[in-house]
């Protein structure tokens, strides 16, 4: 059976051993020199002695050792208390230096780890914060100056009071537009809205929307299609009204990117037996590689400018991730830049739907 000792014990066994050997031959040849008469002696008191000396030399190494290591590797534990580990806190003071070589190098990297992502909260923080001043000063300014304008003496003309006020007007929507969609962004993300999960048909949903949405797509000549034009019916299971707002806002941001005289098309595809996928696609400007994975972020801006030559609270593909998440579901996304994009995500089919597929 093999020991396994401590290292500091089989520094304290080898050790005393090497100082048992050393005195017991130094004392032997001691004797061997003054007492050569006393030969017959020597073995019984060498043997003796080298025990003697054995069993006190490993006592006194190995408690001078460990208390040696542990004050020290004490002294650490409690520098390192005062970062507040509480996972190498609560672990009892080991003398191995082995053991506490890989838990302090454990620590180092938790902690490594812990600064990256707060580097990481920050810059999205102070992102986050740009983002939301940039949107909310436009339309604040906006008002302000035709206010301003108005106050200066404008309003005594009746024509241009009435057209400073309806943009004024225009800017308080935007305004209200924008908080709102905060609210229902914070809402989804502390888990405090309600989903009111019911069975309804998709497809009718979505011919609803592109009814809602024809006349923005005609501004910018965008044909809106239905791809599965054979699918009459599907009925699954969701919160319709959420699901309505993540087809438009999808549908909105395809006619807002898309090109000129372009198309939008929207599918319905049977992904397994329990999910099904819409996918919403466009031949539009694309989006660029390194920039696809921030696409949902609150107020993430493709466009580095600084400005928006289309409208919008900059939070519509942010609700969308968050309103399908909240289904338990995914949302995915796929583009290219200049050649277009397509964003899909999945919902869960009633029983029926799933029924009426396997006959």
């Amino acid at each position: 059976m093999k020991i396994n000792f401590k290292k500091t014990y089989r520094f304290a066994i080898k050790s005393a051993l090497y100082i048992s050997l050393f005195t017991t031959g130094f004392v032997l040849l001691l004797m061997n020199i003054f007492y050569k008469n006393q030969l017959k002696y020597q073995a019984g008191f060498g043997i003796i002695f080298l025990i003697s000396v054995y069993i006190f030399s490993f006592l006194v190494l190995q408690y001078r050792v460990e208390r040696f290591i542990y004050r020290r590797v004490k002294k650490i534990y409690d520098e390192v208390s005062l970062l507040e580990s509480t996972p190498l806190i609560n672990q009892p003071i080991t003398t191995d230096m082995e053991t506490l070589s890989r838990e302090v190098k454990k620590f180092a990297t938790d902690k490594k780890l812990e600064i990256e992502m707060l580097e990481i909260r920050e810059q999205y923080r102070r992102e986050f914060l740009g983002n939301v001043s940039h949107e909310l000063k436009t339309p604040l300014f906006t008002v302000q100056g035709y206010v301003s304008t108005l106050l200066d003496g404008a309003m005594d003309d009746k024509t241009i009071r009435k057209k400073y006020l309806k943009r004024a007007e225009k800017g308080v929507e935007r305004l209200i537009y924008i908080v709102e969609d905060l609210d229902m962004i914070t809402k989804l993300e502390s888990g405090d809205l309600d989903l009111n999960i019911i069975e309804f048909d998709i497809v009718e949903l979505i011919r609803n929307v592109f009814e809602l949405l024809e006349m923005k797509a005609d501004k910018k000549k965008i044909k809106l299609a239905f791809e599965s034009k054979n699918l009459q019916s599907l009925i699954v299971k969701g919160d319709k009204d959420r699901i309505q707002q993540v087809l438009e806002n999808l549908i909105v941001n395809s006619i807002k990117y898309g090109k000129e005289g372009g198309l939008t098309e929207v599918g319905v595809v049977n992904l397994t037996k329990k999910k099904v996928l819409i996918r919403i696609s466009d031949n539009g400007e694309g989006v660029e590689k390194q920039n696809i994975p921030r696409l949902f972020e609150r107020f993430y801006r493709v466009d580095k400018s600084g400005t928006r030559s289309e409208g919008g609270s900059g939070l519509g593909l942010a609700i969308v991730k968050h309103i399908i998440e909240a289904h338990k579901e995914k949302v995915y996304v796929e583009s290219e830049f200049g050649i277009g994009s397509e964003f899909s995500f999945t919902l869960e089919k009633t029983q029926k739907a799933q029924k009426a597929e396997v006959k």
